[in-house]
């Protein structure tokens, strides 16, 4: 996985991830380095635009409201390193915490222990969560099935 991909995925498992589980897992980390705000915790809305089919022409869908934050981390070796933190919803603290967490995973002295006790846990919850709704669909599903009447 390239660095931008690798990026794209922790930010997607820190947007989703609920938000007393995130606390919980950078609660595990020790001595985090000052960070500051370059753009507080601010909620707003955003168009969400789907395509008819998967593949046709674009379409707005509609607004849905989204919390965004720009951290910037004080670290000793001088990096000035921005994080960023988009989520659904109006949890300023989500947004400030994912954007912590990015900051953080963009610095090479921090990036494999906050992998290891935030990411990596985040990311099996997620897994658990979907198995469990995949089960609980399954255990709905209809088969329907026809019946061809005797000549």
């Amino acid at each position: 996985m390239n660095s931008l991909t690798q990026r794209q995925f922790w930010i997607a498992t820190l947007a989703k991830a609920e938000l007393n589980n995130l606390e919980q897992q950078i609660s595990g980390l020790e001595s985090l380095p000052d960070y500051g705000f370059l753009r507080r915790p601010e909620a707003g809305l955003v168009m969400v635009s789907g395509r008819a089919g998967g593949t046709g022409q674009p379409f707005n869908l509609g607004e849905m409201t989204m919390t965004r934050c720009v951290v910037q981390l004080f670290s000793n070796d001088n990096a000035r390193i921005a994080g960023f933190g988009y989520v659904a919803g109006r949890s300023q603290r989500h947004a400030e915490l994912a954007a912590l967490c990015d900051a953080l995973l963009q610095h090479p002295d921090w990036h494999s222990a906050v992998w290891a006790q935030v990411i990596e846990p985040l990311k099996q919850a997620a897994q658990a969560q979907q198995e469990q709704q995949r089960r609980q669909a399954e255990a709905t599903r209809v088969n329907f099935f026809s019946m061809v009447r005797g000549e």
